[in-house]
């Protein structure tokens, strides 16, 4: 038989073959993980955190839009579940007849691990027959954990037991302390890579820009559920840099000094937080504390200095000239 004969029977041959549903792509994340969805009740916020042993796992499964919902797409991710589902919600759907329209539509729902709250707090889990185990998942008061691939069946009774017993901590913390759990449980059989915590409004403002709270990702690190709660514990510490610098704006030299100072008490190795907190000394005529604090940072960094001496012309420094003559020449 020559070559060509044999190349055309195989092509019949492959033409006369059903068509298999394709349920995976190679382009799409093997996304095996274990997560948490919640809702506050206090403030509606919605929010999503994921751990994972896979690179950049924030990009795949977790999803959230202010005043919709947030979703958790995981195991053989079908990402599109995410913004097809926030359109879903959006649209009126509530998590359960979102959930139920993704999954009527995949012919691989068997490998699919999906979790969805609303943003009324109703949530709706889906684990695949075929999702690896050990796989599950645990409903609570406006919150859902899923886990997949796990080293132990622990992993979703401990998530939804560290959420409960959290109650007091803030909704970022909170799922923190959740993913803390399962890991403390065996976490995911292979290991550790990745990690991410997105946190939206309950209700969307006229200002879209400012519905997103917190978006904190760890790509690739040995040991990301640490590397992500210092991540939590910075954006902390902005928060009171950021209404310090509100404070200067609207001529509250003692807030913004209040500010700053709590924003380096949290991070107090951070030299731009220690030098806002000096700056505003100085603005407040306690000049003897604010050298203090700037001669160290002038020495380890000396472009400080340089940023110091172009402050008066915009009037983020208010010092006489003698004042700032003492500053610009410490030694």
């Amino acid at each position: 038989m020559n070559r060509l004969l044999l190349l055309f029977l195989l092509l019949a041959l492959t033409l006369a073959r059903p068509a298999a549903a394709q349920i995976y792509r190679a382009t799409d994340p093997l996304a095996h993980t274990y997560s948490i969805v919640a809702r506050d009740p206090l403030t509606g916020d919605l929010a999503v955190a994921v751990q994972s042993h896979w690179f950049s796992v924030g990009t795949s499964v977790s999803w959230a839009e202010a005043g919709v919902g947030a979703i958790a797409t995981q195991s053989f991710t079908n990402k599109s579940f995410g913004p097809r589902g926030l359109a879903l919600l959006r649209g009126g759907k509530s998590a359960r007849e979102a959930l139920d329209e993704l999954l009527r539509t995949d012919e691989g729902r068997d490998v699919r691990q999906v979790a969805i709250v609303d943003n009324q707090g109703r949530v709706a889990t889906h684990t695949g027959a075929k999702c690896i185990d050990f796989a599950g998942h645990r409903q609570g008061n406006q919150f859902s954990v899923q886990a997949n691939m796990m080293l132990t069946e622990k992993v979703p009774d401990a998530m939804a037991q560290a959420f409960d017993n959290n109650a007091r901590l803030p909704l970022p913390e909170r799922l923190l302390r959740a993913l803390d759990a399962a890991q403390a449980v065996g976490g995911d059989i292979r290991g550790r890579q990745s990690a991410a915590l997105l946190m939206v409004r309950g209700k969307a403002t006229a200002e879209p820009w400012t519905d997103r709270l917190v978006d904190l990702r760890v790509d690739d690190h040995a040991e990301p559920l640490r590397e992500l709660d210092r991540l939590l514990r910075l954006y902390r510490a902005y928060e009171h840099m950021n209404a310090g610098d509100l404070a200067v704006e609207k001529n509250d030299v003692p807030g913004a000094i209040r500010e700053y100072e709590a924003a380096e008490k949290l991070f107090p190795q951070n030299l731009e937080m220690q030098y806002w907190h000096a700056i505003s000394l100085a603005n407040k005529q306690r000049l003897p504390e604010a050298l203090k604090l700037l001669k160290p940072i002038f020495r380890q960094e000396p472009n400080w200095r340089t940023l110091t001496g172009r402050l008066p012309k915009v009037g983020l420094l208010t010092v006489s000239e003698a004042a700032l003559h003492q500053i610009l020449t410490l030694k």
